[in-house]
């Protein structure tokens, strides 16, 4: 159960970050894919700074971070920064 959560929140925050960062986007799947590994970003950058951010509402804003991180890298590499 604890994976279909992370997969829910990784998707909205991967949507979210398509939203707040504006442009093609990159569909459904890709923007999951973003915010799962946003997810992993997120909470090893804010690990580094040992900032801890609880529960689902804190995994929520951390890959969210983490998927605005990527899709700006992202456009950098591909130009449309």
């Amino acid at each position: 159960m604890h994976l279909l959560i992370q997969i829910l929140l990784g998707g909205i925050a991967g949507w979210l970050a398509g939203k707040v960062m504006k442009g093609d986007g990159y569909g459904f799947i890709v923007d999951v894919i973003l915010g799962l590994v946003g997810g992993w970003v997120g909470g090893s950058i804010l690990g580094w700074l040992h900032i801890n951010l609880g529960g689902s509402i804190g995994y929520l804003i951390t890959a969210f971070l983490g998927a605005v991180l990527l899709v700006w890298i992202s456009r950098l590499i591909r130009g449309n920064a």
